[in-house]
């Protein structure tokens, strides 16, 4: 099968070469949601993305099979069903996906928070969002209470008066599964006083200065923050 990969956005697009797809098998006991990548589209006519493997075998997907695909794109998770039209696994594993008719989103916001308990480490950024010098300032640890695609929740054992709407921090944890995050700047949100601590609600700044320490898994931080809220969502009809 020979096709052409680079591939020109239609003008209301919703798909970009480099997303971060999560894909379930119709169907199959268990539940399986597996990760991918989009390679390329043809507006209504197919989508090409990695062929998602497990244990080292590729999942199957024969001629016909249907899935699921899900991904975070502009602040909603867009969810619908295709099926596999070809797959081939030289020169590289990838799928061809029929392009959807139907497409369904859900807001982030309301639907893309995930439970968390993870150690968290804050730095303040005493100078505002440009300043390098949060390597000079003391380290706050706290605990991640939940964790989305564009911020987090924090307890802290602090008092409340250290904090304040704006202050700007740089946070490293751990995306359990994933790999560890550093230096990922954040924007405090809210803090309020509760009876286990300090609590923080956090909105996550990407500005390229923010790193991981993969798992067997590429990409960005963002990306690998997608992937993990996917991945924490079961999947649902589209």
């Amino acid at each position: 099968m020979t096709h052409d990969l680079t591939v020109h956005p239609h003008p209301a697009a919703f798909l970009e070469v480099g997303l971060s797809l999560q894909l379930s098998l119709a169907g199959e006991e268990g539940g399986g949601q597996y990760g991918s990548t989009v390679l390329g589209w043809k507006h209504r006519s197919w989508i090409i993305c990695e062929w998602p493997f497990h244990f080292g075998q590729p999942i199957p997907c024969a001629v016909g099979t249907t899935c699921l695909l899900r991904y975070i794109y502009a602040g909603r998770i867009i969810g619908y069903r295709t099926e596999v039209l070809h797959s081939q696994l030289q020169p590289f594993p990838m799928l061809l996906l029929a392009f959807p008719s139907n497409i369904e989103a859900v807001p982030l916001r309301k639907h893309g928070r995930v439970s968390a308990h993870e150690p968290v480490v804050l730095l303040e950024v005493a100078g505002g969002i440009d300043d390098r010098r949060s390597v000079h300032q003391p380290r706050i640890g706290g605990l991640l209470t939940d964790l989305s695609a564009s911020g987090c929740a924090v307890r802290l054992q602090r008092p409340i008066q250290d904090f304040f709407p704006g202050m700007v921090l740089r946070a490293e944890f751990e995306i359990v599964g994933t790999g560890h995050v550093n230096n990922l700047t954040a924007l405090v949100r809210n803090v309020s006083l509760q009876a286990d601590g300090t609590h923080l609600g956090l909105e996550f700044r990407f500005d390229g200065r923010e790193t991981i320490e993969y798992r067997g898994w590429g990409g960005s931080v963002k990306k690998a923050l997608e992937s993990f809220v996917l991945q924490k969502h079961p999947a649902e009809s589209a």
